[in-house]
């Protein structure tokens, strides 16, 4: 039983992943992909990686799966922070921005 709801949370998180990969190729503009990419890939690790963390077997195992989550996490908000405030600076720099 655990196994299929561990497969569940992978499938799950998988989906969105996917959804995510759709944001990035139909969104309009670059801030609303990432949006999309951050925010879906974000949740879609954090299930997939609670899905791998029920299926581990040791409690090792777990602390470097969140681990892994919690720097993949970071550096995920990290870039996208830094993609958007490059691509804002260079929308004002050429006038394209709003601002």
């Amino acid at each position: 039983m655990l196994g299929l709801f561990a497969a569940a949370l992978i499938g799950f998180g998988t989906v969105f992943f996917i959804a995510g990969t759709l944001g990035l190729l139909r969104f309009p503009d670059i801030f609303c992909r990432l949006h999309a990419l951050t925010k879906a890939d974000g949740l879609g690790l954090a299930l997939i990686a609670l899905g791998v963390a029920l299926m581990a077997g040791t409690w090792a195992e777990v602390l470097r799966i969140a681990l892994i989550w919690f720097f993949v996490a970071l550096a995920s908000a990290t870039s996208g922070h830094l993609i958007a405030a490059h691509a804002r600076q260079t929308m004002q720099e050429v006038g394209g921005a709003d601002d």
